[in-house]
């Protein structure tokens, strides 16, 4: 039986896991070099206690650079086994992490199915999930549900979650009252912001933060904090809505650490050149050396296409389309 509840619940008892033991292997570290930083919150090895057959790897600046693949079930691909071969497609060509992003049908069999297949860290969104999953309007769900679906992800093994917890209702009045040019780019923090201004709640996953924790150490689930008001133009960049929510995010990193809960944060959108350097720094300052988790993805234009009209469009399922019209008509209020 173990005698620890995470990876850095052991690393501060001085417990060097078997996965901390392969991360260091990996890394060309000595296992005591790595300990400290696995403690410490500046190295994290997403590792859910349910993945078994998980090859883990860890995450830090002071390690090598690792590559996340986006994929997941869709409307326009609803085969799990064409789905898995693009899963190890990607593994053999050398991904350190899939990131399940399904948003058509139950998604549940399929994030089974690659947890029991996939030797890489696996992750997900549960804000995506919540609608799918429960086949009902966004603005009748509930705080409880959200949370749910949560420990949903946690047990079917999930080794870490994007959950957008730094959008407050505070955050709504600063976007109002500063008039970004493209308000909120995120889709998960599009879609936590259309709940709380159709409800008036608070965000669910701020509000109820503790008890996620809770849920992560219990199955040793990073959590991968998800920068909601991140710029989607230079414009926008390092504004007062992003900065305000690096705070927050910030102090959820710290309280995350006292329920020895593994932490990276997201980040930083779309910045000028001449403020990356700075947009770090002030991230590695406020969050106190927790991982970032840099979103700079490759492109998917495909350039053998002869015209843009070749390239397919993807189709969302209905109660999609019908939140997005909800999100959009909000925005254009703002």
């Amino acid at each position: 039986m173990r005698e620890y509840t995470t990876q850095m619940d052991a690393a501060r008892k001085g417990i060097i896991t078997p996965e901390l033991t392969k991360v260091a292997e990996k890394e060309h570290m000595r296992e005591d070099e790595l300990l400290p930083l696995v403690a410490e919150g500046k190295v994290v090895i997403p590792a859910n206690k349910l993945h078994t057959c998980l090859n883990p790897e860890g995450i830090g600046s002071m390690l090598q650079t690792k590559i996340n693949v986006n994929l997941g079930i869709s409307r326009d691909c609803k085969d799990y086994d064409i789905e898995m071969k693009k899963v190890m497609e990607a593994v053999n060509l050398g991904a350190h992490a899939i990131m399940d992003l399904s948003s058509h049908g139950n998604t549940e069999p399929f994030r089974k199915k690659l947890i029991a297949e996939c030797p890489v860290m696996v992750g997900t969104v549960p804000i995506y999930d919540s609608v799918i999953h429960y086949q009902r309007d966004l603005a009748t769900l509930t705080a409880k549900d959200f949370i749910d679906v949560v420990r949903l992800h946690a047990e079917n093994g999930v080794d870490f979650v994007t959950l957008h917890c730094g959008i407050t209702r505070k955050t709504i009045d600063q976007i109002k009252k500063h008039k970004r040019k493209m308000n909120i780019v995120s889709r998960g923090g599009s879609l936590v912001f259309a709940w709380m201004t159709m409800t008036g709640e608070e965000n669910p996953f701020y509000e109820y933060y503790d008890e996620i924790l809770d849920i992560c150490a219990e199955y040793d689930v990073t959590v991968s904090l998800g920068d909601a008001c991140r710029p989607g133009c230079l414009a926008d960049a390092t504004d007062v809505c992003q900065i305000e929510e690096l705070v927050r995010l910030g102090e959820l990193t710290k309280r995350a650490w006292e329920k020895n809960v593994q932490v990276m944060v997201e980040g930083p959108g779309h910045v000028p050149m001449d403020q990356i350097a700075a947009n770090m720094k002030v991230q590695q300052t406020i969050c106190m050396g927790a991982p970032f988790y840099v979103l700079g993805p490759t492109s998917t234009i495909d350039l053998d296409c002869p015209t843009g009209a070749d390239i397919p469009i993807e189709e969302r399922d209905v109660i999609y389309i019908s939140t997005l019209k909800v999100i959009l008509r909000l925005k254009f209020q703002l």
